[in-house]
């Protein structure tokens, strides 16, 4: 028997609880691991809160799309998108449902080497937000020599967007607080206050304009001024306001209804990831961690959304 978090029904991190269950043997074309670290993510609890529908019939529901750590067991074929895997491999794991967890069977096509610079926490940390940030750079059409304003650079994408967008020659104007604003400048973008006036300290540091623009935290005041600044509005992307975004007719990308989940795009940025963190020219920020036993309280400070960073946890 192994520990897993599941949410017990649907609402507040408040329906999480630490259960037990067997987990058995990988089939062909599968891998048992055993999770030294799972990322979190927004989507993670909009799952249960009911936002996407209320089927009693997916509870209790298993959480958690990405983790890294060594592989157990591998049944036949277990070849991942960089070969074969083997007993002892340490791993990142995505797309990995249920991954919050002791232990977890995941496709192989789903496993991914574990760039030896990264720990693994950084490693459960890397995939998600990094696919998603290759996805809404290219679909922005981001080149070297372009300005790009990044809303919400300090989260979990913002901060993996900053660091590919500028490897790339791109100059990246970041909203965030105060707070992040050293961390932001040492990964090589250039920090603005969100709040009023944001207009107009984009344009104090952009007087020419700018080419693109990304919108990580979904709010009015990002897609707004993202409008007033880009003239082109297919350069112009939402990761987490999707209606919002077709109503404007910028592009939406993601899980939610309606918006461009970019599978391909993410599938094949993965190898692309462990390559650039194996070279040291990306990394990952790890704001917090916390046992299975509090995932509930590590999901209260994702909702929060004023991390700066990944919050993992340490089964």
């Amino acid at each position: 028997m192994v520990a897993k978090v599941v949410a017990t029904a649907f609402g507040g991190p408040e329906v999480l609880a630490v259960i037990d269950e067997e987990v058995g043997e990988p089939s062909a074309g599968q891998v048992l691991l055993e999770v030294r670290a799972a990322g979190t993510n927004p989507i993670d609890y909009k799952l249960y809160s009911g936002a996407r529908g209320k089927d009693p019939s997916s509870l209790p529901m298993s959480l958690g799309l990405e983790a890294s750590g060594v592989v157990l067991a591998v049944g036949d074929d277990a070849h991942g998108p960089a070969g074969a895997v083997q007993v002892g491999d340490e791993v990142i794991v995505f797309p990995a449902a249920g991954s919050y967890a002791e232990r977890v069977i995941v496709a192989a096509s789903s496993v991914v080497p574990k760039p030896p610079t990264l720990s693994f926490e950084e490693g459960a940390g890397l995939m998600l937000a990094g696919t998603t940030a290759v996805h809404a750079l290219r679909a922005v059409g981001v080149t070297g020599g372009e300005t790009l304003v990044l809303h919400g650079a300090s989260g979990g994408v913002g901060q993996l967007a900053v660091q590919l967008a500028v490897a790339q020659g791109v100059r990246v104007i970041g909203t965030a607080s105060e707070s992040a604003f050293a961390e932001l400048r040492r990964l090589g973008a250039e920090p603005v206050l969100y709040g009023a006036g944001l207009v107009e300290r984009i344009r104090e540091l952009a007087p020419d304009g700018l080419d693109a623009a990304i919108d990580s935290v979904g709010t009015d005041e990002a897609i707004d001024t993202s409008l007033e600044l880009v003239a082109d509005r297919r350069r112009i992307a939402t990761l987490a306001n999707t209606p919002r975004g077709l109503e404007v007719g910028i592009q939406a990308l993601g899980s939610a209804p309606g918006a461009d989940p970019g599978w391909e795009i993410r599938s094949q940025a993965r190898l692309e990831l462990v390559r650039l963190a194996e070279k040291g020219l990306i990394e990952v920020t790890v704001a917090a961690t916390y046992p299975l036993a509090q995932a509930a309280e590590a999901h209260r400070q994702l909702a929060a959304g004023h991390t700066h960073g990944k919050i993992i946890l340490i089964p």
